[in-house]
C-alpha cells in the first residue's frame, strides 16, 4: 500500500496538547499477542502509551490479542504480565482478553453486512489463487474486489463463505498521524479485507476495531509498522458511526548498526534484561524513554519528570537505534543512586545461599563499597561473594599468583599488626597495614595485593580497607591465617 506524507504538515500534527477535541477522557491502550515474551520494543510501545495517559490525566487498558490460539499460551502471557509488572506499567482495570470478545466481533460484522458495508464472499480457494497469480503477472499487489461484493445474495447450497469489508474504492484517506503527518492513501489500494473467517471466528482487523472502540481508546500509538493496517482499520469505524481515533505511528528500534532489531543487537524479552543481565527496571525504562523521545539534553529521567514532560511532539520520524552499552552504563547510573537495603535484597537470590538476618545486614553494609564499581546486579553478587565465602577459600589463578615469593611472611606480619589493634574502624586498619608496608620497604600495593587475595580468594575486590572492616576482626584474621604458611 503506497502512502504519500505530508512532512511538512508533521510539526502541526505532533502537537497533542488538544489532540482529542470533544473527548472527555484520554484513553490508550498496550495490545501485544502473547506469542512471546515481552520483547524490549514492545516495551517502549507500551511506556509511550502509559505516560501519554498519565500526563494527560487519562487512562491507561492491557488487552491482550490472543485470537491466533494455536501460538497464543499461557506462559507467554504470564511473562508479559510479569514483565508490565516489573517495568511498574500497571494498567486500569482488567486485563483484556481479545479472544474472549468473539462473539461481539461477530455481532459487529454481521451488522455490517446486514447495513450493507460487509459482504459475504464465496469465493474458493482455487479462485483466490487464480486471482494471485493474475496480479503477480500483471507484477500489481493483490486487491480483492469480489464478484459477490455486489450481489448481497446467499449461496443456496450451504457452501462456507467468509464476511468481507466493503472497502471504499473513490477517493482517498488522509490520517493526522501525531508523529508521521499527514499521510494519504488512495482507496483503491485498500482490499475488501475478511472481517470473519469462514468458520465464523474473526480476523485481527476485525478484533482491533472492535475492541478499541469498546475500550473507549482515543489514541492510538504503536509500531509504525501499523500504518498501513490504520487505512484498513478505518472503515470499519466509518461503516459503524463509530468515532475515530487519534493515531500516532512511532519509528521502530534499529540495532546500534542501522539494521533491523535482533537478538544480536539485543532484542529480547524483558525478563533477559531483568534476570539473565542484572539490569534495574528504571534504567530499563529511562533508556526506553530516550529511545526515539527526547527532552533537551537530559538523559537521566526520572518517571515523575517523564510523566510531566512525555508528549508526542517529542517522538522522533527516524527510527532509533538501540544500544546495549549505553544502557548498561545507564544501569551503572541506577545501580549507584540505589538504595543499599534495595540492592541488596535484589542481590541475595543470586548469591544461592541461605542467608540469615545477620548476614543480609552484612550484605547490605557491603552495598557502599561494592555499587561504585558495580554496572549490574550479577556483578554486585559476584563481587559480594567474598563475604559468605567458606575457609580454607578457594583461590582463582590470579589470587594464587599473587601469594607467592615473601607474600606468606609479608602476611604473618599484617597478621600481627592487624591483630594488635583495639579498634576495626578503616584508620586504624589503614595505619596498620602502612606500617607493615613502611617497615619491610615496599610500597602499599605490594602488602595490599596478597592481603587481598588472602581474603577475598581473588585479585580484584572492593577497596582492602572496606574488606577488612566488612569481614570483621575475626574472619580477616582467621583467612589471613590459613595463607600465613603457604
Amino acid at each position: 500500500m503506497g502512502a504519500s506524507i505530508e512532512t511538512g504538515a508533521a510539526t502541526a500534527a505532533a502537537s497533542d496538547t488538544a489532540a482529542a477535541p470533544g473527548r472527555a477522557k484520554i484513553v490508550t491502550r498496550f495490545a501485544p499477542s502473547p506469542t512471546g515474551f515481552l520483547h524490549i520494543g514492545g516495551a517502549r510501545t507500551a511506556l509511550f502509551n502509559w505516560l501519554f495517559a498519565k500526563h494527560h490525566g487519562g487512562e491507561f487498558h492491557l488487552r491482550i490479542e490472543d485470537t491466533d490460539r494455536a501460538r497464543s499460551t499461557q506462559p507467554a502471557i504470564d511473562a508479559i504480565l510479569d514483565g508490565m509488572r516489573w517495568l511498574d506499567l500497571n494498567w486500569d482495570g482488567e486485563v483484556v482478553m481479545q479472544f474472549a470478545r468473539a462473539a461481539r466481533h461477530a455481532e459487529v460484522a454481521h451488522a455490517m453486512v446486514v447495513a450493507g458495508h460487509a459482504y459475504r464472499c464465496y469465493l474458493t480457494a482455487d479462485e483466490l489463487a487464480a486471482m494471485r497469480a493474475e496480479a503477480e503477472a500483471a507484477k500489481k499487489p493483490l486487491r480483492i474486489r469480489s464478484p459477490w461484493r455486489e450481489t448481497n445474495a446467499e449461496a443456496s447450497d450451504g457452501r462456507p463463505f467468509v464476511v468481507r469489508l466493503k472497502a471504499p474504492t473513490d477517493g482517498a484517506t488522509t490520517i493526522a498521524d501525531l508523529v508521521q503527518g499527514s499521510v494519504t492513501v488512495q482507496n483503491s489500494e485498500i482490499d475488501d479485507l475478511v472481517l470473519l473467517r469462514s468458520d465464523g471466528t474473526p480476523t485481527y482487523m476485525l478484533a482491533v476495531v472492535v475492541d478499541d472502540h469498546d475500550m473507549g481508546v482515543t489514541h492510538v500509538i504503536r509500531g509504525d509498522d501499523h500504518l498501513n493496517n490504520a487505512f484498513r482499520q478505518l472503515p470499519i469505524y466509518k461503516a459503524m458511526a463509530w468515532e475515530e481515533p487519534i493515531y500516532a505511528h512511532i519509528p521502530l528500534i534499529h540495532g546500534s548498526d542501522g539494521a533491523k532489531l535482533s537478538k544480536r543487537h539485543g532484542a529480547l524479552g524483558v525478563d533477559v534484561y531483568r534476570d539473565e543481565m542484572g539490569l534495574l527496571p528504571e534504567a530499563v525504562s529511562n533508556y526506553l524513554l530516550r529511545l526515539g523521545w527526547g527532552h533537551g539534553d537530559d538523559e537521566i529521567i526520572s518517571r515523575t519528570q517523564a510523566v510531566e514532560w512525555f508528549d508526542l511532539g517529542g517522538v522522533g520520524k527516524s527510527p532509533s537505534r538501540f544500544d546495549l552499552k549505553k544502557l548498561e552504563n545507564l544501569n551503572g547510573h541506577y545501580i549507584r543512586e540505589t538504595d543499599d537495603a534495595r540492592l541488596a535484597a535484589l542481590v541475595a537470590p543470586r548469591l544461592e545461599l541461605e542467608l540469615d538476618d545477620s548476614k543480609l545486614d552484612l550484605l547490605r553494609r557491603s552495598m557502599a563499597s561494592l555499587k561504585p564499581r558495580a554496572s549490574n546486579l550479577l556483578e554486585l553478587a559476584e563481587n559480594a561473594g567474598f563475604l559468605f565465602r567458606i575457609r580454607p577459600l578457594e583461590m582463582d589463578d590470579g589470587a594464587s599468583a599473587l601469594l607467592g615469593g615473601n607474600a606468606p611472611a609479608l602476611l604473618a606480619q599484617l597478621h600481627a599488626a592487624l591483630d594488635a589493634l583495639d579498634g576495626w574502624d578503616q584508620g586504624a586498619l589503614e595505619a596498620a597495614v602502612r606500617q607493615v608496608a613502611e617497615a619491610s620497604g615496599v610500597k602499599l600495593g605490594a602488602v595490599a595485593q596478597p592481603l587481598r587475595a588472602a581474603l577475598t580468594g581473588r585479585r580484584t575486590s572492593p577497596g582492602i580497607f572496606d574488606v577488612l572492616e566488612l569481614l570483621g576482626r575475626d574472619e580477616s584474621l582467621g583467612r589471613i591465617a590459613d595463607r600465613m604458611a603457604h
